[in-house]
């Protein structure tokens, strides 16, 4: 009989999200499949959880894949998790969860904090319609997405890092500078801080003090009437 995968969702900052269900199936898993074995290993320890770590990244995902299917069809159960959040959202995950699936073993998910979802019930953007983008390309491709953000109707997500904000919010001012943006980093953490304004705005707010940590960036939709004035000009 095989064991089962679990998703396990873990704190985005604060160790307190952390849900009890988490912390006891991670206790009972043969294996913890997580991007950084250190990372993931500071949070067990808090929790005294000693289940056997895996390295399993963005770099390794496709055979180390395998391998994992192996051990879960010998029995062994698996918990993936991810350095923060919830597994497969920007990280590594979906790999397995469909290999698991195609090898007819049960997947469940414990679900918990999700910094995509936080971000946006907090940003004051409508909530009944929203698209999800991750980090955007960095080269090929980045100006089409761009570009259909200025068309998009439904609130939109994206991650972005320390080392490139600024540019993706100067790409903003250039693109929809009459649209509402809330820029969050460091949440539920000590210095979580929300920027929300105008593109411009937000820019000059996030010169004033150099940035730091990951970030969230929802990004309001475009109405019809703003689209109509556009088509207009």
């Amino acid at each position: 009989m095989s064991g089962k995968l679990y998703i396990v969702s873990v704190p985005i900052g604060n160790y307190g999200d952390m849900t009890v269900r988490a912390v006891e199936t991670l206790r009972s898993a043969g294996l913890i499949a997580c991007e950084d074995t250190r990372k993931t290993g500071i949070l067990l320890k808090h929790f005294e959880i000693e289940s056997k770590l895996f390295s399993y990244h963005d770099h390794n995902e496709n055979f180390k894949t395998d391998i994992l299917v192996q051990r879960l069809l010998a029995g062994e159960n698996v918990a993936v998790v991810s350095d923060a959040g919830t597994p497969c959202i920007s990280d590594p995950g979906y790999r397995i969860v469909r290999a698991a699936r195609e090898n007819g073993i049960a997947v469940e998910g414990i679900p918990g904090a999700c910094a995509a979802i936080n971000a946006l019930v907090v940003s004051g953007m409508p909530t009944d319609s929203f698209m999800f983008e991750g980090f955007l390309p960095h080269k090929k491709g980045r100006n089409t997405k761009l570009k259909e953000i200025a068309e998009e109707k439904k609130t939109i997500i994206l991650y972005e890092s320390v080392h490139r904000i600024e540019k993706l919010i100067v790409e903003l001012t250039e693109h929809i500078p009459g649209r509402r943006i809330c820029v969050m980093r460091e949440m539920t953490k000590i210095y979580e801080e929300h920027i929300c304004g105008l593109p411009g705005q937000v820019l000059e707010k996030l010169r004033k003090t150099p940035p730091k940590g990951e970030f969230v960036v929802v990004i309001e939709g475009i109405s019809g009437k703003v689209k109509s004035k556009i088509q207009e000009i």
